[in-house]
């Protein structure tokens, strides 16, 4: 059978931060809400001498003739060797006959645009409309993407970013305002990046909380996308005590892997608590946020129907440009 491989440098020149990706991504979620889609747990494996985990995602559209299974990497410890912490690479397999269609080695670069559109659409429904003062936590890729997509949809007036060493800050700080034109400060403290600003996105890959229920304030949004698996957590579970709107990609996933499985554990939050999905409030079935002093909190755990999404674009994309090498093995 005839298979198609597209090589990262392709990809990229088909699938950026834009508001196509953002519009992308939140019909992928509307579908979700509207059981359009057929979204599996995820899979995943743990390399812990490594600091690392592999992860697989799919999710089966309905009315798309393709779906993708993603396989996902992460090691952290990765930029000692110079290398970036994230990788991976997409399938994309026939919903008529379940036959292979292609291979996307995009590095987990989809996956990058994919959680960024995520974080996008966060922002555009639960953060507030004028930001003076945006806060990043971590400065790895995500914290770069996430800062892309933020910007895609509310104007950022300034950035204060914090992140374990000094040097990486520097460099974090250095790019991102050569390529966003806004000014990027070092934070001293993650209870500065809080306090001070009005939106927060903590990127990390954290086993014990960075934000505590303290430094909260009216009016702030946390976007949290570091916490994927059961023993990750950036936030501290006090926090949902004092949250307005909670929000998600998936209670499903949240429960499971999220920051909000720890709330739970914690007796903080209960299985009935109020939690609205990002589907919900793009289809307008549930509303986001709703005054200028509600602190709000959106907790991604990333979803098969994102991947499914964005590979099945990237590839129709790909095949009307002539990309790719054809496999006739």
């Amino acid at each position: 059978m005839p298979l198609y491989i597209f090589a990262e440098k392709d990809i990229r020149q088909v699938t950026s931060v834009d508001d196509k990706a953002l519009a992308l991504i939140e019909e992928g979620f509307k579908k979700l809400a509207n059981n359009e889609v057929t979204m599996p747990p995820i899979l995943r494996v743990d390399i812990p001498e490594n600091n690392g985990e592999v992860d697989v995602k799919t999710a089966y559209v309905k009315g798309l003739d393709k779906f993708a299974l993603k396989i996902s990497s992460g090691f952290f410890d990765n930029y000692k060797k110079g290398l970036p912490s994230l990788s991976g690479m997409m399938l994309l397999f026939s919903t008529e006959t379940g036959v292979p269609q292609a291979v996307l080695q995009d590095n987990g670069y989809l996956t990058d645009v994919r959680t960024a559109m995520a974080g996008a659409m966060a922002a555009k429904y639960f953060a507030k409309q004028h930001i003076q003062k945006a806060g990043i936590i971590g400065t790895g890729t995500q914290a770069r993407y996430q800062l892309r997509a933020l910007c895609l949809v509310r104007k950022v007036n300034e950035v204060l970013v914090y992140g374990r060493h000094s040097e990486r800050v520097e460099q974090y700080a250095q790019e991102m305002e050569k390529e966003l034109g806004v000014n990027v400060k070092k934070a001293q403290s993650p209870a500065e990046v809080v306090r001070e600003a009005d939106t927060v996105i903590t990127t990390t890959p954290a086993k014990e909380p960075i934000i505590k229920e303290e430094w909260l304030h009216p009016g702030l949004h946390i976007t949290a996308m570091g916490s994927d698996a059961e023993d990750k957590n950036e936030i501290d579970p006090a926090v949902f005590g004092k949250v307005h709107v909670l929000a998600c990609d998936s209670k499903k996933q949240v429960f499971r892997l999220g920051e909000h499985h720890h709330a739970l554990d914690a007796g903080v939050i209960n299985n009935n608590s109020p939690i609205v999905e990002l589907g919900d409030v793009a289809l307008g079935k549930q509303q986001g946020r709703t005054s200028e002093s509600d602190i709000t909190l959106c907790d991604l755990t990333g979803t098969g129907v994102q991947d499914t999404a964005i590979a099945v674009h990237a590839y129709d994309k790909l095949k009307k440009q002539n990309k790719g090498l054809l496999f006739s093995g």
